[in-house]
């Protein structure tokens, strides 16, 4: 393997390292709104058993202000594109459900391309050692 072979090799392996990464951050983004999701499905189903209740509204910076929440079976919901439509707790439960199955597609696709990533860099890893050792022994040799 020739210096320009090694290099080119080196390219690939820090392209499918920064790949790599990239893909872990968006998994930990697709973690954490599938982690939101659930999150407010089961919020809204505490909301539904208890429609008048006290809460902590957050105002920004770590400040909350106290409010009662008196629920006429109602949510607006943010749809994307600075859209938001009021729908009932059970299409919004729908709709965040819907999102979850999405979400949980993703991740899936997501970890398959990392996998895929990681094999390709062992590949990369053992053709680089193969490398040190037949320019070691040119060398000794």
């Amino acid at each position: 393997m020739s210096e320009e072979q090694a290099q080119q090799l080196m390219q690939q392996m820090q392209m499918l390292e920064t790949y790599f990464a990239d893909l872990s951050q968006r998994e930990g983004t697709l973690l954490s709104v599938l982690r939101e999701s659930v999150s407010a499905i089961e919020s809204i189903k505490s909301l539904r058993q208890k429609p008048n209740s006290d809460t902590l509204l957050p105002i920004g910076m770590g400040s909350y202000v106290q409010t009662k929440i008196s629920s006429n079976d109602k949510i607006v919901l943010n749809i994307g594109a600075g859209i938001a439509v009021e729908k009932t707790y059970d299409s919004t439960i729908n709709y965040l459900e819907a999102r979850i199955k999405e979400i949980e597609v993703a991740l899936q696709d997501t970890s398959a391309r990392k996998q895929d990533a990681v094999a390709r860099l062992e590949q990369g890893k053992d053709q680089m050692n193969q490398l040190m050792q037949e320019t070691s022994q040119n060398i000794s040799g």
